[in-house]
């Protein structure tokens, strides 16, 4: 009995034993395995660090306006007898519009015309007889005031008819009218709209800490979604005296060359005012930045030998990112010229990933997009 107990406990240290042995064996081979296994090397592009010169811009949005334009509308109420333009036509300066029924008032005028002889006579006669004391003071002055307020009647008529022809005030486009032929309308009533497109103009808010870095004549570009593709060009025409306490902000008028007529009122309109250039600065695409809540950093690449081998290891250093446009960044930071820096592929090193060097960069644009 003894000897069958010793025999089975025997048995299950073997056993055990046997299974223990193999654990430590698996885990050593393991473990070998894993020693052997080569350092994972992470595909990047890069560029080198180099001085260049930075345009700085000041960004900005405005609507574009025209420099002459207006509401065409009426002083007097009337019926309307004439419309002498067409809709979307061009009409040039002091050409007839608009005119309103002046039956009662030319009425007027033809009947103070005809009193007037009989007046001046009156009056020149007077003169005759007071020189003569044969007429009083009087009588003269009643005469004279009689005579000038029959000029001021016929003066004032003739002012009435001509507020009831509706002119142009400056060449420019007619719109779309919603007046008809025949139909009342009230004083200030809207007629049509005016406006001469040959130049244009922009207002825009920059904020106050910008102030010293524009100036009246200074270039800008603008930019409208209707033509993505075209720059228009104009120049700094005013800036307002004041500051908006409210917001800090302070308005700049543009004006713009339009001979084209291209650009209309009311259009949406991205503003980039250029600056002088900065030289000797640090430019690095945007891409190659990776932002995050501790700060802006980039990827430098260094070369280390290890055993008579180059091997390419990517190493973080933080930068400070001064001021954007387009794709690029202008930044400073503890970067020397020559250094190499990942622009794509960044997202998956951390510090010290070795990395291989590949000449596909995500930054170079498609000349023709894939068919799918």
């Amino acid at each position: 009995m003894k000897k069958w107990f010793f025999t089975m406990l025997i048995l299950v240290a073997v056993i055990f034993g046997g299974v223990i042995g193999f654990n430590f064996f698996v885990q050593g081979k393991i473990k070998h395995a894993i020693a052997n296994i080569p350092e994972p090397e992470m595909p990047v592009t890069v560029a080198t660090i180099k001085p260049s010169s930075w345009y700085p811009t000041i960004n900005a949005i405005g609507f574009i306006e025209p420099i002459h334009g207006i509401t065409v509308s009426n002083q007097l109420a009337g019926v309307v007898t004439a419309i002498k333009f067409n809709n979307g036509s061009r009409v040039k300066k002091d050409q007839i519009l608009l005119t309103l029924n002046d039956d009662i008032e030319q009425a007027n005028l033809k009947s103070k015309l005809a009193q007037l002889p009989e007046a001046k006579a009156d009056f020149e006669r007077l003169i005759k007889l007071y020189r003569r004391s044969l007429a009083s003071k009087q009588d003269l002055d009643k005469a004279k005031a009689t005579f000038l307020a029959m000029k001021a009647d016929i003066q004032a008529l003739r002012a009435i008819i001509e507020q009831k022809v509706i002119r142009a005030p400056f060449e420019g486009l007619i719109g779309i009218t919603d007046v008809h032929l025949g139909q009342f309308i009230q004083p200030g009533a809207d007629i049509v709209r005016l406006e001469n497109i040959k130049n244009m103009k922009i207002r825009f808010n920059v904020s106050q800490d910008q102030l010293r870095r524009i100036a009246v004549g200074q270039h800008l570009n603008i930019k409208v979604d209707a033509f993505p593709k075209r720059v228009f060009k104009g120049n700094i025409s005013a800036i307002e005296p004041a500051v908006f306490y409210q917001s800090g902000l302070v308005q700049v008028q543009a004006e713009i060359p339009n001979h084209d007529e291209y650009l209309r009122s009311g259009m949406f309109s991205n503003v980039e005012i250029n600056l002088p250039p900065i030289l000797n600065q640090w430019v690095i695409p945007q891409t190659a930045i990776n932002f995050s809540l501790y700060g802006s950093s980039i990827y430098l690449v260094k070369t280390e030998t290890k055993r008579s081998k180059e091997i390419k290891r990517a190493y973080p250093i933080t930068v400070e990112v001064i001021e954007r446009s387009g794709n690029l960044a202008l930044v400073k930071g503890n970067l020397k010229k020559g250094a190499r820096y990942v622009t794509s592929g960044q997202v998956r090193l951390s510090k010290g990933s070795k990395v291989k060097v590949v000449q596909d960069s995500a930054l170079d644009l498609l000349d023709k997009l894939p068919q799918l």
